[in-house]
């Protein structure tokens, strides 16, 4: 029996879950599948500036997996622009956390989530 998938934790859900080429066909051999937890791992160290072992806890995951996520990620990202495939961000093993403030990255900082963030300020 395989072991079971960890539930990764995720603060921010997309606002659009489709990019690409407005040209292309909508058929499912023009589209690239990303999962909601490729995305997170994207949007925490590519914008957020995080690294992989910063990543991994506020995911609530071990580095080496944050890592293969986001190989994953950024090799859809790459066939949608260089193949000109649609992308779409749907699916996975995630869990959206509830927002509430705790301590990070070793108890030297203290942040809201993006998603207690956003819902504090109506964004």
């Amino acid at each position: 029996m395989p072991r079971p998938r960890k539930w990764r934790k995720v603060c921010s859900l997309p606002g659009s879950t489709r990019f690409g080429p407005l040209n292309t066909p909508i058929d499912h051999e023009h589209y690239v599948i990303m999962t909601v937890d490729e995305y997170e791992t994207i949007r925490l160290i590519d914008l957020e500036g995080f690294t992989q072992e910063e990543c991994s806890k506020q995911m609530n995951i071990a580095r080496t997996t944050v890592q293969g996520i986001y190989n994953d990620a950024r090799k859809k990202i790459a066939e949608s622009l260089v193949k000109g495939k649609i992308l779409r961000i749907e699916g996975g093993d995630y869990k959206l956390c509830d927002g509430i403030e705790k301590p990070c990255m070793g108890g030297f900082r203290r942040h809201r989530c993006r998603r207690g963030f956003l819902e504090d300020n109506h964004f």
